[in-house]
């Protein structure tokens, strides 16, 4: 869950030094959940403006990674306006020019699971629950996806019924880089999107940017950076809108919107290649398909897959195969129990250490191959918790 790249494979967030912030509800959280709360110096900024209810990532120094204390302020606010009479849309933005959001707090999760802290188990819980609301919410969503949106950015606007892309968009889902999966329901839309492209994407870490976000399917609308203002401002205007009345107005923007429009999807001369050699049933078998392929497309990947963390892959590609035929909530119960596995192994911990710390780019990855993951150890990830598990 994660900004952008010197070498590595990862964003990441910047939110380096974001690190020991939150380690936990903060005595003002009470105080901060209202909607008059928008004291600039504040991480998340919940303002109602007409009838809209606008929450604003406001971390631009660390390109708005998501922290505890913002998830714990956003999912009640949430809550409020679904049930509020005189709220007609929910519009989620960020803070600065470079990101919606680019990731979570990562550095802080590593650091609570040295300390043993429970914040590795209230982090991932509380961020599927609002991750869950938003896919759940009954008012209309508007994510505005301007510039970086990478894991837990992506959580907090692709199960929204409105995301709205612009030429500044970076997408990507980087978690097998540093030990992780591609979670906040990855497992949910990564394989409804069309042929495998979202296994793809979620193996790889694969950007997309700009009109790309929209052709792939996560983002429904594609409008310049600079008329997000302007499109705000129409939004909030409207008088009791219904779910049709905003999809007409974004899809006035998007239709006025020239940029890259004759451009081809960056994908789509690959896509059978994608589609063939990401149906395989194994990770080593998509191993073996991109070498007897042998072409410089699958060469490339081939490089990236070697880079992962050899469990997260194969975590990641059974998430995407069972997900594809589970619900949003089932989903996030899977998710849940793989992010607790990840809390107790070895490769997330040394994921953050080569991206985010010592940023030598060299991760040691234990087991380093493929092969020595085994299928019971594989297992033994999805089982469930008992009562820790995720109930939504």
């Amino acid at each position: 869950m994660r900004p952008p790249r010197p070498v590595s494979p990862l964003p990441m967030t910047e939110s380096d030094g974001a690190g020991g912030r939150h380690g936990g509800p903060r005595a003002d959280d009470a105080a901060q959940k209202t909607c008059k709360h928008t004291d600039s110096a504040a991480d998340v900024l919940l303002q109602k403006k007409g009838g809209a209810g606008i929450i604003t990532l406001n971390r631009p120094k660390v390109l708005n990674a998501l922290s505890f204390s913002m998830i714990q302020q956003i999912y009640p606010q949430i809550k409020t306006w679904e049930q509020d009479p005189e709220t007609f849309l929910i519009i989620i933005k960020g803070s600065g020019e470079r990101a919606f959001c680019a990731g979570g707090d990562i550095r802080a999760i590593a650091n609570a699971g040295r300390a043993g802290d429970r914040m590795t188990r209230d982090y991932f819980r509380e961020e599927y629950t609002l991750d869950n609301a938003i896919g759940t919410c009954k008012k209309p969503y508007v994510a505005l996806i301007d510039g970086i949106t990478m894991g837990a950015g992506v959580g907090l606007s692709v199960h929204g019924h409105f995301r709205v892309a612009t030429e500044k968009t970076v997408f990507a889902m980087p978690e097998t880089a540093i030990g992780l999966f591609p979670d906040v329901g990855g497992g949910y839309f990564l394989p409804r999107l069309s042929g495998k492209i979202g296994y793809f994407l979620g193996l790889t870490g694969f950007r997309l940017k700009g009109r790309d976000v929209l052709k792939a399917g996560i983002a429904t609308h594609f409008v310049e950076s600079e008329k997000l203002p302007d499109l705000e401002k129409d939004l909030i205007a409207l008088k009791s809108p219904s779910k049709e009345n905003i999809a007409d107005l974004l899809n006035s923007y998007h239709m006025q919107t020239k940029i890259d429009q004759e451009k081809e999807f960056v994908l789509d001369e690959h896509m059978e290649k994608i589609n063939s050699i990401f149906s395989a049933n194994s990770m080593e078998e998509i191993v073996q398909k991109l070498k007897q392929d042998g072409s410089p497309f699958a060469m490339k990947q081939l490089e990236t897959i070697n880079k992962m963390s050899p469990t997260s892959l194969k975590l990641a590609l059974r998430q995407l195969r069972e997900g594809a035929s589970m619900s949003l909530q089932e989903v996030f119960t899977m998710e849940y129990r793989l992010s607790q596995a990840c809390m107790r192994g070895h490769d997330f911990y040394e994921g953050v250490r080569a991206v985010l710390i010592d940023k030598d780019q060299s991760p040691r990855w234990k087991p380093a191959v493929l092969e020595e993951v085994s299928d019971e150890f594989v297992d033994s990830c999805f089982k469930p918790l008992g009562n820790n598990d995720l109930k939504l």
